[in-house]
């Protein structure tokens, strides 16, 4: 199990962690920080330079889940670990990955009042090397608190539990830690558990149209980028009947029949994924009654909405665009496309 703390920088999780290691029996703390800070000794600077933030780059949140899985395989218990986690799709694919090896996170909020928290900042000591970095990371610390400010107010103050840490010290802020995992109050996080693929996989989405002709794109919280309802076929079932199968407990929606096919899609192994292939079905045009029925986001979805072909190309991935293009052209001409890539080969 993890217990992440989370909270804007200057809500002391850093401090409350410490203390918490010493009242969670069999706990350690895994900093991700330091994932950070061994990053400039394995990329380019020139890499580096091209994000504000170390957490923008895929290798830190891969390494993030991969470092806190085999620090729990190799001490075992419950890891205490002390991040600032801002942004929701950044969230999900460390949790989703945790997940994924089945490794539950208590999510957990300091959120002392953003007076204090701004007076915790302009007093905070920064040992840093350079002879502005202290001036440059207290400002880009209060940099930080209005897109926390906006977090709080949205999908993080309703995904976390949250403990006010204005009058407290780290050492009661742990303690009121302790007691929400101990209770149950600060609960598992509620996010699928998609176990990562070993081989190549074999994976169905299907197409729906609104009266608009407007195509039907998900945001799963199990991996980046905005996607087609359905998901992966299981051993012994049909691609179209899997395509089917997801879309109900995607979307709610129960198909009739077997929905036509529209492409084939090999897609060529891309470390660390291995790639498969991918079908796209055509779901036909939802009636406005249809529309109206769809199931709120749950724990495998973000948000879901109608995309023109232009907009679409703006969410999705190029890969899944290119396979959404070519789709809708084979919708348009009636006949299926073999793609490699996302590009039609051979007739």
């Amino acid at each position: 199990m993890i217990v992440w703390i989370n909270g804007a920088f200057g809500a002391g999780k850093s401090s409350a962690a410490r203390e918490l290691i010493e009242l969670i029996p069999n706990s350690t703390l895994f900093d991700p920080e330091v994932i950070g800070g061994a990053l400039p000794h394995l990329l380019p600077a020139k890499h580096l330079a091209e994000v504000s933030d170390i957490q923008d780059l895929p290798i830190w949140r891969r390494l993030v889940v991969d470092a806190a899985a085999g620090l729990l395989a190799e001490v075992g218990g419950v890891l205490v670990v002390p991040m600032t986690l801002l942004r929701q799709e950044y969230r999900d694919e460390i949790f989703g990955g945790l997940a994924a090896r089945r490794i539950g996170v208590r999510h957990v909020l300091l959120a002392p009042d953003e007076t204090i928290l701004r007076a915790r900042i302009a007093r905070r000591e920064f040992p840093l090397d350079a002879p502005d970095g202290e001036l440059r990371v207290r400002q880009w610390s209060f940099d930080h608190i209005e897109p926390y400010s906006a977090a709080l107010a949205g999908w993080l103050g309703a995904d976390a539990h949250r403990v006010d840490t204005s009058a407290l010290t780290p050492y009661e802020t742990a303690e009121r830690v302790a007691e929400a995992v101990r209770t149950g109050a600060a609960a598992v996080c509620d996010i699928v558990q998609t176990p990562e693929p070993t081989a190549e996989t074999l994976a169905a989405g299907v197409l729906l149209f609104d009266e608009q002709d407007r195509v039907l794109l998900v945001d799963p919280t199990y991996k980046a980028g905005w996607e087609f309802p359905g998901g992966v076929v299981e051993p012994g079932e049909a691609p179209a009947r899997a395509g089917v199968r997801e879309v109900a407990e995607e979307t709610g929606i129960r198909l009739r029949g077997t929905p036509r096919l529209l492409v084939a899609d090999w897609e060529a192994p891309k470390p660390p994924g291995y790639g498969g292939m991918r079908f796209l079905f055509d779901g036909g045009r939802l009636a406005g009654a249809e529309v109206e029925d769809l199931l709120l986001p749950g724990p495998e979805l973000r948000d879901w909405r109608f995309v023109t072909e232009a907009e679409a190309e703006r969410l999705l991935p190029p890969v899944r665009y290119a396979r959404l293009r070519w789709a809708l052209r084979a919708r348009e001409r009636g006949a299926p496309l073999y793609l490699e890539a996302g590009e039609p080969v051979g007739g």
